[in-house]
């Protein structure tokens, strides 16, 4: 069981590969299984109560004598390890990122009535070299001789191995680096993923090819900050050189790329977004906020006016481009001139999709420690505020699609007594978290799950859209 983001999905599934490989049957469902895994999310509050309401819905399964042992792993595992095992009984284990390597004997051990130590949690930055250019060195050895190296030095899934996948569906995530080395005073994640360190090309394309292999068609280009990626390959403009030999892989209809920091794009990667065949226009930008005093504060580059310079060079380049962000409300500091700031930013912007987050401590962060710490009725009030604002501008951003063509890949199909009911998603739509389009086909048109089908726009409900196919005439 799988929470949080694509990273994630990614991780489950190499996990899944080496389960697989060590002789484990993988079931869909916890209820008869002999062990229940379920892969944590750290991120924020809401996840990591999402996460250990997850463990103890399998502690309840195990209660009932549907499944023998409950394990957590992943983000929160590995955030909290020790602590969180001490006030999570009901999971049989809590196991960190160095129990990956041998995951199968862990299991093992917890179905022979042996309980695993938990980690005591560290901080991850300091188990690769500082400098970007000296990590992929260690990356290697640590992959040719893991588990006898010190703990630490693969990237925080493990060494490479063949994923299984969990699902069955037309897209699928692909992990291009792991860790990052920004130091955003929020955010914890560096602390438990580790320092920035990239894959190489072969093995993205690799895996690439590997995964159109099984059907899929879209790959989606993930880490926890895109934009780094190649700088500790020697190279800043490797995912410029990366996009087109990605889409160039038989059987990939579409490439996109995920969380991409405003004060790293490129006028080169820009171009690689917009012009490369395959690769759809679609942009993952973390603003966070616009004001610049909250911004510094949360140790960010940026203003309004230089945001939307950037979307301004997007829409030059590819005028119906896809653009979603996420922006973080009360942080401390933060006073009523730069909400306004912040709305005034995001009504003029004309982004898809936004994710509006009020601000909430997180343990080991700088934020933590910060003065101006504000109210929880004032964050709650101003999330408000910013959330009903979002959900009026991103159905005004929908309606402006209206007679757009636009291509949707076709993700499921569920007959309705006889009307078969098409969704997908459109180039600018990112997968789960960015809406979907409803197809109304005509009749006697029928398509297959993976289908890419050209549609216009006819009807929006929020950030949904329906659509007519059509064909499109080329004039040569």
């Amino acid at each position: 069981m799988t929470l949080g983001c694509a990273r994630n999905d990614v991780d489950s599934e190499e996990l899944a590969g080496r389960l697989a490989d060590a002789g484990w049957t993988l079931v869909d469902d916890a209820d008869g299984a002999d062990v229940a895994v379920v892969n944590t999310c750290g991120f924020v509050e809401q996840a990591k109560k999402d996460s250990i309401d997850t463990v103890l819905a399998a502690a309840d399964l195990k209660e009932a004598g549907k499944t023998k042992a409950v394990v957590a792993v992943g983000c929160m595992a590995e955030r909290y390890g020790k602590d969180l095992a001490e006030s999570l009984p009901e999971a049989d284990a809590i196991l960190g990122f160095d129990s990956y390597n041998d995951l199968s004997s862990h299991l093992e051990a917890i179905l022979h009535g042996e309980k695993p130590q938990s980690h005591v949690p560290r901080d991850r930055r300091s188990l690769l070299p500082l400098a970007p250019v000296d990590r992929q060195a260690a990356r290697v050895a640590a992959a040719e001789n893991a588990p006898d190296l010190p703990e630490g030095l693969a990237p925080a899934s493990g060494p490479r191995v063949v994923r299984r996948r969990l699902g069955s569906g037309p897209w699928a995530p692909v992990k291009i680096a792991a860790g990052c080395d920004r130091r955003c005073s929020f955010c914890a994640i560096p602390a438990f993923r580790g320092s920035f360190v990239s894959r190489p090309a072969g093995e993205v394309l690799a895996e690439t090819q590997w995964l159109a292999e099984q059907g899929v068609k879209e790959v989606f280009l993930v880490s926890e900050n895109t934009t780094s990626y190649g700088k500790d390959l020697g190279d800043l403009r490797a995912l410029e050189a990366l996009l087109p030999r990605v889409a160039a892989v038989e059987g990939i209809e579409r490439v996109r790329v995920s969380y991409l920091q405003p004060a790293e794009v490129r006028p080169g990667l820009l171009d690689a977004l917009t012009q490369t065949p395959g690769v759809v226009p679609y942009f993952d930008l973390s603003f966070q906020h616009s004001a610049p005093n909250v911004l510094r504060r949360m140790r960010r580059f940026g203003s309004t006016e230089s945001f939307l310079a950037l979307l301004q060079q997007v829409r030059d380049r590819f005028p119906t481009a896809g653009v979603r962000s996420n922006v973080i409300v009360g942080f401390p500091g933060e006073t009523e001139d730069d909400v306004d700031e912040l709305c005034r930013f995001l009504e003029q912007a004309r982004l898809d999709v936004v994710g509006v987050f009020g601000y909430s401590d997180e343990d080991g962060t700088e934020a933590e420690t910060l003065d101006g710490k504000l109210p929880d009725d004032v964050i709650a009030a101003r999330t408000d505020r910013v959330s009903r604002l979002v959900e009026e501008l991103v159905a005004q951003r929908a309606e402006d699609r209206l007679g757009e063509v636009v291509e949707v890949l076709v993700e499921s199909i569920v007959d309705e007594d006889g009307d078969p009911h098409v969704v997908g998603r459109a180039a600018h739509q990112g997968p789960d978290v960015d809406g979907e389009t409803e197809l109304d086909l005509p009749a006697g048109m029928s398509v297959a799950v993976g289908d890419i089908v050209s549609a216009r726009v006819t009807g929006v409900a929020g950030a949904d859209l329906l659509a007519e196919p059509v064909r499109v005439t080329v004039d040569a």
